[in-house]
């Protein structure tokens, strides 16, 4: 199934911070790993990713550092801080209400909805 991207656009920032959260990442991995756990659902790209990290590292929720790896190259790094710690609870709670409240109204209407046949 295909996902409308404008749902995604509403979550980018809790599902960066909740990457974050479990590891340091750099970019690339977040995407991959982004892509991993939602089955593929979030495909997110580096035009969507880059501006998030950039907006959230402005405002002190994670900072950013270099860390060579094994081949030489160097890789930009991000972190989740305290302050970022705080925002990723306020939105993790933000998305329990909004997912609770959409899943209350689709409910009862879901004996009615049946998927399409090809």
């Amino acid at each position: 199934m295909k996902i409308d991207k404008s749902l995604l656009s509403g979550t980018t920032v809790l599902l960066v911070l909740s990457l974050l959260q479990q590891e340091d990442q750099y970019g690339y991995q977040m995407i991959a790993a982004l892509s991993a756990r939602s089955d593929n659902v979030f495909q997110m790209k580096e035009g969507t990713l880059y501006p998030v990290l950039h907006t959230l590292e402005k405002q002190g929720h994670i900072k950013s550092y270099e860390k060579e790896t094994p081949q030489g190259r160097k890789r930009k790094y991000y972190r989740l801080t305290a302050k970022g710690q705080r925002l990723l609870g306020e939105k993790a709670a933000e998305w329990k209400a909004f997912s609770q409240g959409v899943e209350k109204v689709v409910s009862a209407c879901t004996p009615q909805l049946q998927p399409e046949k090809a």
